[in-house]
């Protein structure tokens, strides 16, 4: 695909639409990103809260990111470099964290970006030569469109336009997460930073103000485990925050006490189980393609990896029929 005068689509500005919108642009495309939050972050979000005048910060989806291979090794030392992460030994010798939020590294490349954010894309829609992407906003028209969403919304947003294409993400299925924000005015007794899997209800909990560059007051975060999430997955998030640090208390011998500040959050798609042989789907006759974690692994290297690939795709004309792809994940 000839990058003059061509105007890309992004749908979706995690860590998949980014990083593939950041290397279009970079190869000279014009590229315009679409995301319904109000600020970057995606699973990589960071939560803010206001307590006695001091903001604190929550890293209430993904907990750290590691390296599997070099390309990913290479592009950690550039965030390091840049200023965007830094080490976390308390969860392993090879963990990395954005700060000063782990949405570090998002916000880096969502400024190398021209993003509308608080913009949800409703529905596309396909003429002869271009496509029409409905928001609040209007119409707007593009030559290509990359679809960077979890899978479950991919399925739902190219269905009608792309059926072949959306039967790569509609054999995805995610597995739920409730996730936890507690903060105390003062540290509990608790000697390890990170607890992995410390009870059958709760996956993952940890200090979140022991990660660099954090501060205010005593904050963690606790993640329940994907077959309790499931199984309380229509509580409200009061209940499910009340249960859950009941649970941490619990798991972790400590004397309960009461937050200062508590709140819940579900991810419906917090970790897809992968099914595609496709790193990044790139229909060239139809200039519409796929990137995102469910495609490689729920990691964050996973989401970049996908991203970089889409977006190599597209400079590169590399492709596999999508007719072919969707015949093979149905064998």
């Amino acid at each position: 695909m000839d990058a003059e005068q061509k105007h890309i689509a992004v749908i979706g500005a995690g860590m998949a639409g980014l990083t593939c919108a950041t290397e279009l642009q970079a190869a000279g495309y014009n590229v315009t990103v679409f995301d319904k939050g109000r600020g970057p972050g995606g699973r990589m979000a960071a939560r803010r809260a206001e307590l006695d005048g001091v903001t604190i910060s929550f890293d209430h989806g993904a907990q750290y990111l590691t390296a599997t291979t070099d390309a990913f090794s290479d592009q950690i030392a550039e965030w390091f470099a840049a200023g965007v992460i830094a080490a976390w030994p308390a969860a392993s010798e090879d963990a990395w964290v954005g700060v000063p939020g782990m949405n570090g590294p998002i916000r880096f490349l969502g400024l190398q970006a021209n993003v509308h954010w608080a913009t949800r894309v409703d529905r596309i829609d396909r003429d002869a030569e271009h496509w029409q992407l409905h928001t609040e906003e209007g119409t707007h028209q593009f030559d290509a469109v990359i679809v960077a969403v979890p899978a479950e919304q991919a399925k739902n947003l190219l269905g009608s336009v792309a059926p072949a294409l959306a039967a790569v993400p509609a054999q995805v299925q995610s597995l739920p997460c409730w996730a936890v924000m507690a903060a105390w005015e003062r540290r509990l007794d608790i000697e390890r930073d990170c607890l992995c899997e410390p009870s059958d209800a709760i996956a993952w909990t940890a200090r979140n103000s022991a990660k660099p560059e954090r501060a205010g007051a005593e904050t963690w975060i606790i993640h329940a485990g994907a077959d309790w999430s499931r199984e309380h997955l229509e509580l409200s998030q009061e209940e499910a925050g009340t249960k859950l640090l009941d649970e941490f208390f619990a798991a972790t011998g400590t004397t309960a006490a009461a937050p200062i500040h508590l709140a819940a959050h579900r991810w419906r798609y917090a970790f897809p189980k992968v099914s595609s042989p496709e790193t990044a789907i790139w229909d060239p006759d139809q200039s519409i393609g796929l990137c995102g974690d469910y495609l490689v692994s729920p990691r964050v290297e996973g989401a970049w990896t996908s991203g970089r690939e889409l977006a190599r795709k597209v400079t590169g004309g590399i492709c596999r029929s999508i007719i072919e792809l969707a015949h093979g994940l149905n064998r």
